[in-house]
């Protein structure tokens, strides 16, 4: 069996509905509050939600919406599952 390096995207290029898990976080002062809210590496994730000008947007995450800048989402670095929700 080949095992594949997939490729990491950042959370806000993630189509919408489309599951993914949580890969990393680039180093910023906003990373320990990310995990704090539950976007933690290997958590599941999907973006719900997105606002009409593309900016907040609402994620699925650890059972709950969070709702989050797209400059953040740019932090979260997610593996696509592949999986629709």
């Amino acid at each position: 069996m080949k095992v594949t390096e997939e490729k990491a995207i950042p959370l806000s290029q993630l189509p919408k509905g489309k599951r993914a898990v949580i890969k990393s976080h680039d180093e910023s002062d906003f990373q320990l509050t990310l995990m704090e809210m539950g976007c933690i590496p290997g958590e599941p994730v999907w973006i719900e939600m997105i606002a009409p000008m593309g900016d907040p947007m609402a994620i699925q995450i650890a059972g709950y919406y969070l709702s989050i800048r797209k400059k953040d989402a740019d932090k979260i670095w997610v593996v696509a599952t592949g999986s629709p929700r």
